[in-house]
């Protein structure tokens, strides 16, 4: 009887772990969350030691120390960023111990956007290691959009 019990809980927990891509997308998931719920402590548990946030300005490339240090007194207002993503695709390195994805979401502010990164095995954890937030420009735009870039004063533009 120990031995049947011990077979079903063995069969059990093969059947609840989750697959590498379900871990990824849920890290994915929990830092949206993390960054919508203004959780600084949650949200940047996410991120490797080495992390790089890039922004959708030309300007923007945080390691990730800077990264807390900008983020951390809107998220102390309980003012976070509310992305929901709608369509998630996830690759792996053939030894299973890196992730890179691209992901649209949707944004009140900013409309669709879009999410790039890498995610990186440590200590059995994915950790978010780059993380790239971009506003796609539909084709049929994207020369009158350079024009306006070009027209601004903006220094942050490299």
């Amino acid at each position: 009887m120990k031995r049947l019990s011990f077979c079903l809980l063995f069969i059990l927990s093969l059947s609840v772990s989750a697959s590498p891509q379900e871990e990824v997308s849920n890290v994915l998931d929990k830092f949206h969350q993390a960054a919508s719920d203004a959780s600084y402590t949650t949200y940047f548990s996410l991120f490797s030691a080495n992390a790089v946030f890039i922004g959708t300005d030309a300007g923007e490339t945080w390691p990730v120390d800077d990264f807390k240090a900008y983020a951390k007194p809107y998220f102390d207002k309980g003012q976070g960023w509310t992305y929901h993503p709608r369509d998630r695709h996830i690759y792996f390195s053939a030894n299973g111990d890196t992730a890179w994805f691209d992901e649209l979401l949707d944004n009140a502010s900013y409309g669709v956007t879009r999410g790039t990164g890498v995610l990186v095995l440590e200590n059995d954890e994915w950790k978010i290691a780059q993380y790239h937030l971009t506003i796609p420009v539909p084709n049929g735009l994207a020369k009158e959009v350079v024009r306006m870039i070009r027209q601004t004063d903006n220094t942050s533009q490299k």
